[in-house]
């Protein structure tokens, strides 16, 4: 379910009040695949609520350049809310979700395994809010890009 940015602490308030705990990641998630799915199935497993911060359009042109995003951000929010696992989705327009998740301040957070504490933008925002991190492999040879790539070719 998609939900506004400005309804994320409350709704993560009425979590933590009945005792359950929140566990969050954040990606463009352009073009659906297996590689998103198993992540976002290993991710579910840290909580009991998955909230996935999903870039806008803009944000996704801002970091992928002008052809990106394929699919619209109603597009992936809808697709990423059919999945088993996913909770909710909330959108956000920065290049990263440090500010959401510094509001947020989720019990678990999830990036893939080519990150380290040391390389994680927002390690600091996790250190602060005692947020524990997951790394998670990626499945090889899986990605939106090599998607993309395949059709041009």
């Amino acid at each position: 379910m998609l939900i506004k940015r400005e309804e994320v602490k409350d709704l993560i308030n009425k979590i933590h009040n009945q005792g359950k705990t929140v566990v969050t990641t954040n990606g463009c998630f352009d073009i659906l695949h297996v590689g998103h799915v198993r992540y976002l199935e290993k991710t579910k497993t840290f909580g009991d609520f998955l909230i996935v911060l999903l870039n806008s359009d803009k944000s996704v042109r801002s970091i992928k350049g002008p052809t990106r995003p394929i699919n619209c951000e109603e597009d992936r929010a809808e697709i990423l809310s059919a999945l088993k696992c996913v909770d909710y989705v909330v959108l956000f327009d920065e290049d990263s979700p440090r500010n959401l998740l510094d509001e947020m301040k989720p019990d678990v957070y999830t990036k893939g395994a080519d990150y380290t504490m040391e390389t994680l933008p927002e390690a600091d925002i996790m250190r602060k809010n005692n947020t524990r991190v997951e790394f998670i492999e990626f499945v090889e040879g899986k990605s939106t890009t090599k998607t993309i790539e395949k059709i041009n070719s």
